[in-house]
């Protein structure tokens, strides 16, 4: 075996520092994603034995209290929330997740020096996302706990590196000695174990995650998202936040801008306000912001989260377990 922790006896849960860690039966985290990722996916998965997130970076405060008590009644099982750290009601955000008592939190798009003390004193296991070594070196020393390595395949915002995450797992492995977690392009049990071959001890799944019907995404952005192919993703706005969508009229008019030398206020000024809503949970296909991840054009169906917790590990032990043919 390529990697390192061991399957039970029975074959149905894995033992490694990530599942201990987050007291998990599978290596496994649903990706916190904006306008997808509220209290009924993130149950479903941390009841099928994965990690399930509750992405935060679309939510009020307000709305983030009702999610994480409606999943606290959904679920008995560990869950997490995901925090984008440049969120302007930050304070807010962190005080609720005291208060609420908040087992997991993953941060990212900021400093993890920031948040990580106070939220490890309130005894909150932390995990900060990255995309390069340099920054996952980083929040190790700012007292992280894991950190999520996120390539670019990835949907929604993405590091300005460009950095696959072929290459980015290993690279971050060898610069890190805390648990390591992978994102990006992870689609399958197969590229779960690639993952897990490189160096990683868990992966984060998001794309697969948005064509569920436990995701609160809008369904004709889940309908499009299944009927994505090879090319319909791209990364663009790389003078704002880097972010990879589906080619749409709103991605054509970026384009058109960005040929044309926009300036990062007349790209603002293009994006507004609410624009990955109007896409994602509104569904606005044409005008809205389509957040996916490349692995997209192998998704064909929608299927309950449950399901594909069961396929992914299923796949991966197969894969793990079955002899190498050449």
């Amino acid at each position: 075996m390529l990697f390192e922790g061991k399957f039970a006896a029975d074959g149905g849960s894995f033992d490694n520092r990530i599942t201990k860690l987050f007291d998990i039966q599978y290596p496994i985290v649903q990706a916190g994603m904006i306008w997808a990722s509220g209290w009924r996916l993130a149950s479903a998965v941390s009841n099928a034995g994965g990690l399930g997130l509750i992405g935060a970076g679309s939510m009020y405060p307000d709305v983030l209290r009702e999610h994480i008590q409606k999943c606290k009644q959904a679920t008995n099982k560990p869950f997490g929330v995901n925090l984008p750290l440049l969120y302007p009601d930050i304070d807010k955000h962190i005080e609720i997740l005291l208060e609420e008592k908040v087992p997991i939190v993953f941060t990212s798009a900021g400093n993890p020096k920031t948040w990580t003390g106070k939220l490890k004193e309130n005894g909150i296991k932390v995990v900060h996302v990255v995309s390069s070594a340099k920054f996952a070196k980083k929040s190790e020393d700012a007292g992280v706990d894991a950190v999520v390595a996120e390539g670019f395949e990835a949907g929604g915002h993405n590091g300005r590196e460009e950095t696959t995450t072929l290459c980015l797992i290993p690279s971050v492995r060898q610069a890190i000695s805390i648990p390591l977690i992978a994102a990006g392009g992870i689609a399958t049990g197969r590229a779960m174990y690639a993952m897990m071959a490189l160096g990683a001890e868990a992966v984060q799944v998001g794309s697969r995650f948005v064509c569920s019907p436990e995701a609160s995404s809008h369904q004709a952005f889940k309908d499009t998202v299944v009927s994505a192919n090879e090319g319909d993703t791209v990364l663009t706005l790389k003078k704002l936040t880097p972010v990879r969508l589906i080619r749409n009229q709103f991605y054509k008019q970026v384009q058109e801008a960005e040929d044309g030398c926009a300036t990062t206020d007349q790209l603002e000024d293009l994006l507004g306000r609410a624009r990955a809503k109007r896409g994602m949970f509104d569904g606005d296909l044409n005008e809205g912001e389509l957040e996916i991840g490349q692995v997209s054009s192998i998704i064909r169906e929608i299927k309950p989260a449950a399901d594909i917790v069961s396929e992914l590990w299923n796949e991966f032990k197969q894969t793990a377990t079955a002899p190498f043919v050449y």
